[in-house]
């Protein structure tokens, strides 16, 4: 049986993208097709934005799971013993804690625990039945066993939720004079038993890294797991592995890209559905192939993902790539619903320089005029965000999709940033004619100028 613990999760970066989620959903997707005896989940490290939920919506599909970081979780642990009741005879128990190793769960009628009958509570048991008769050592086992389940139960066992992070607690299972603990859902429901010497060597989670390379842009504790692939569009800022494992980084203008490529050179084609999501990823990352980033790869791999998505039934059928990509660009650029906090918190990516951390965020409009509206509150947002998360700096990059020209803010003066080559204007913008791209245009200038 496949565990928790054996999945592979294909997760993107944190503050995820439109091409971080779905190159996720359609790498799964393959590694799946050529893995059928393993179980892959697709996964992601943060919150859909509005362009990404869009996207899901218009394919009628659900989005990836969320995996907050890779800590190892109660549930990768606990086993689901067998049950019984309160009131149900001692033997019930006696005969699951001899299958299971000398635990028996006893659960109240709605699901909850009531305890757990142990070898110690048993014992603790024994001795007090036994101890308050002058002949007890005369007492017959079967006699013992008619007694109900309530008696021989240990109701002070410690109860973790499934979806608990086992390092949070490690001190308290240390401390415990017990050797088996109760794991409970959400609700409090039973979930299963799990043993200490478990807790304390769980199963690391296996993942595959897409759209990014960097521990600094991973979901949290990626120490804790085991990385075993990477697929990349960006500059290398590896975390180390021990042991070697796949490792692709290329120069395309979107991981969608490559995982089409994958997919074309195993003989399969994808689903609509999935074929769909990664048509948008490229068009998302592109900008409907205006970037610089943009590659003939690029735009072959999105005439194949045309002929798998447009096909007569799909939820995109009658699409081109152009109107198709029109709608995706629009999704993306409405800004009036959404508050500043949340405007530089959806796409931001942490860099470091020498002795510097910043941030670049980038926000997509189809107007200047939508950035001259809200100039004054990003500037308290991007103050927030720098305080918030420890970092020298954040530049905010405001790209025009329609003008294809962005506009930088930043949280502040950065005396090494004044040789940068986009003029300031009198609002204290810096206007980036012709620049779309952070990572082959902006953030390369960045850290030229960093770095002296």
């Amino acid at each position: 049986m496949i565990t928790a613990a054996d999945q592979i999760y294909v997760i993107g970066h944190i503050n995820p993208d439109t091409d971080s989620i779905v190159s996720a959903v359609g790498y799964a997707w393959l590694l799946q097709q050529e893995q059928p005896d393993q179980r892959i989940v697709a996964a992601r490290a943060g919150h859909l934005n509005p362009q990404t939920t869009w996207i899901f919506h218009r394919l009628q599909a659900d989005p990836p799971l969320f995996l907050p970081d890779a800590s190892p979780r109660f549930h990768s642990v606990a086993q689901r013993y067998d049950t019984t009741t309160p009131d149900s005879p001692l033997r019930e128990a006696w005969t699951i804690a001899n299958r299971t190793g000398g635990a028996a769960p006893v659960l109240n009628p709605d699901g909850t625990p009531f305890g757990l009958v142990t070898v110690a509570s048993l014992f603790n048991f024994l001795r007090e039945k036994v101890g308050i008769h002058d002949r007890g050592g005369d007492m017959r086992v079967g006699d013992l066993l008619t007694h109900p389940c309530r008696e021989a139960c240990d109701t002070e066992t410690p109860r973790f939720k499934a979806s608990g992070r086992i390092r949070d607690v490690l001190p308290r299972i240390l401390r415990e004079e017990r050797d088996e603990f109760l794991v409970v859902d959400d609700q409090g429901c039973y979930a299963g038993v799990c043993r200490q010497r478990d807790a304390m060597r769980p199963k690391r989670l296996k993942i595959v890294l897409v759209d990014h390379n960097e521990a600094g842009q991973a979901l949290g504790a990626l120490d804790e797991a085991d990385v075993i692939e990477v697929l990349d569009h960006h500059r290398l800022g590896n975390p180390t592995s021990m042991v070697p494992i796949k490792f692709t980084v290329d120069t395309v203008g979107s991981t969608s890209t490559l995982v089409t490529e994958r997919i074309s050179d195993a003989g399969l084609s994808a689903p609509p559905q999935i074929a769909g999501m990664l048509l948008a990823g490229m068009i998302s990352d592109t900008l409907l192939f205006t970037s610089p980033t943009t590659t003939d790869r690029d735009r072959r791999a999105s005439e194949r993902l045309a002929r798998w998505a447009f096909m007569g039934g799909s939820p995109l059928a009658g699409e081109t790539i152009e109107s198709y990509g029109q709608q995706i660009l629009a999704a993306g650029v409405d800004l009036s619903s959404r508050n500043a906090v949340d405007l530089v918190q959806t796409d931001f990516k942490r860099y470091e320089s020498g002795s510097l951390k910043f941030a670049v965020t980038q926000i997509e409009l189809s107007n200047f005029t939508q950035l001259d509206e809200r100039l004054e509150e990003l500037r308290i947002a991007l103050e927030s965000m720098r305080t918030a998360n420890g970092l020298d700096f954040v530049v905010l990059m405001a790209t025009n999709v329609v003008a294809s020209s962005s506009r930088l803010l930043l949280s502040g003066e950065v005396p090494q940033l004044d040789g940068l080559p986009y003029p300031k204007r009198v609002d204290g913008t810096r206007a980036a004619d012709g620049v779309v791209s952070r990572k082959k245009q902006l953030l390369p200038q960045l850290l030229s100028a960093l770095e002296g």
